[in-house]
């Protein structure tokens, strides 16, 4: 009787192995662990372990019928990268030595150029993903300019694959269980994202063998980071700011501007602290931890849960949109006069404030696509002196021409510090580069900078009364 070889297939994000029975299958399918499906009498694995499974049965020599792949080799019609720096060959060369992995580089160092040029030498299809589809659009324009090829999109309505395609994590995670054998190399970026509870099936519904991450800030505050590890590679390149500040970024400074509340806006900061004071304070008298996500989880059901978080999140916008920050932006304006401005709000009610109060373009999550791309070209041609925006700018926007950027709001997270650093880093002969961030004192701000400030991108700060 012929000997039966298992065929190993994909399947909506998995992978099946078909013709090793039950029990032959627990003897020798040691590593990594599938899971008996009896509703197709087949083993079944997530498609991310393609590559370890092909190598296990290769060392082991367990013959095996390979039907995963169906990606191709690509060939680039019109090659036009540029010279890679030192320390972007080194990049390349360490993912290359894996390949698969995580490439940490500051944000402006050339993390695009790098994807490119690994694109370039892998030769096969290739998917890159990305967080928002503004981006996406940016990475099409920059393998259609340095390689010469029209990748495909997916995302935005519109579903059109080619052997290289950009999408979204979102788009990526509905159509990975179709499109997870059609592609060699996956490329994430701003790869931080990918370890979300929803997000990950990006990777692990997908049979790359080959993998890229690409991010200034590989850190998250749940610790999912580590998961990267897992789902794409280990880093195999990492960049420090400092290496790169005066070299391949803009050398610059921080400046810390201290603003006071009102004494309007003083006496309802201090009501509202003490409301959710109180409610804490009660609260751990039967429960000594009670904390943030204890009040989260009660406003659901404890009217008094709610109004103390009402209280909070009206004392966070009082310190938010404290109206000395607009006094300081006025003076900020006359100092830089020829400029370009980023103003990076707190909010979307203090993004409108400055908006409204100095006749400039608002940048939200909300905008269209076009509208969107009309502000940031005329910011590019000097239409617009300066945006305001919250969040939309934090992440992969590449603004050469700014070197003057105001922080009068945000999180406490170092990561949002860099990647706001990094939006007026860019190169562009010796000038320095100015990042203002404006803090209302004694208030919950202060606390916040204290922590952005415990990171390599923020030593040297400078205090300023202006």
């Amino acid at each position: 009787m012929p000997t039966v070889i298992p065929q190993l297939t994909f399947s909506a994000g998995t992978l099946l192995l078909q013709g090793a029975s039950a029990e032959a299958g627990r003897r020798l399918l040691q590593s990594p662990p599938w899971r008996w499906d009896s509703r197709v009498s087949a083993w079944r694995l997530d498609a991310l372990e393609y590559a370890e499974v092909c190598h296990d049965f290769r060392v082991r020599k367990l013959p095996f019928d390979d039907e995963v792949a169906t990606w191709a080799p690509v060939s680039w019609p019109d090659v036009a990268l540029p010279t890679l720096r030192p320390e972007q060959t080194a990049a390349v060369a360490a993912w290359q030595a894996a390949p698969r992995g995580v490439v940490v580089m500051p944000t402006g160092t050339g993390k695009t150029e790098v994807a490119l040029a690994i694109m370039r030498d892998a030769g096969v299809a290739t998917l890159i993903v990305s967080p928002v589809r503004d981006l996406m659009y940016q990475w099409h324009r920059r393998i259609l300019a340095g390689l010469g090829y029209d990748a495909g999109i997916i995302g935005d309505n519109v579903f059109d694959v080619r052997p290289v395609s950009v999408t979204t994590y979102d788009s990526a995670c509905i159509h990975m269980e179709r499109l997870g054998n059609r592609f060699g190399l996956l490329i994430f970026d701003e790869c931080h994202h990918l370890p979300g509870d929803v997000r990950r099936d990006a990777a692990r519904m997908s049979a790359a063998p080959l993998r890229l991450g690409l991010t200034a800030t590989p850190e998250r505050s749940d610790g999912r980071h580590l998961d990267l590890g897992w789902l794409i590679g280990q880093v195999v390149y990492k960049m420090p700011l400092s290496e790169a500040r005066g070299k391949t970024l803009a050398d610059y400074e921080v400046v810390r501007i201290p603003v006071h509340l009102s004494q309007e806006e003083q006496a309802r900061y201090d009501h509202l602290s003490k409301v959710v004071r109180a409610f804490i304070v009660e609260q751990r008298k039967t429960n000594r931890t009670y904390a943030w996500e204890d009040l989260c989880k009660d406003t659901g059901k404890d009217p008094a849960a709610r109004h103390a978080l009402k209280a909070y999140l009206a004392k966070k916008a009082v310190e938010d949109r404290a109206e000395e920050k607009l006094r300081v932006l006025e003076d900020l304006f006359r100092l830089h006069v020829g400029s370009t401005v980023i103003i990076f709000a707190g909010s979307n009610a203090m993004a409108r404030d400055v908006s409204r109060r100095f006749l400039l373009p608002c940048l939200l999550n909300h905008c269209g696509k076009k509208e969107r791309q009309d502000i940031l070209d005329g910011l590019r041609d000097r239409t617009y002196p300066a945006l305001v925006a919250n969040q939309v700018l934090d992440e992969g926007v590449d603004l050469p021409e700014a070197k003057v950027a105001v922080v009068i709001g945000g999180q406490a997270s170092t990561k949002q510090a860099k990647q706001r650093l990094g939006r007026i880093l860019r190169k562009s002969g010796n000038q320095l580069a100015t990042l203002y961030e404006v803090v209302c004192a004694e208030t919950g701000e202060e606390n916040r900078s204290r922590k952005r400030r415990r990171t390599d991108a923020y030593e040297g700060t400078r205090h300023r009364q202006l």
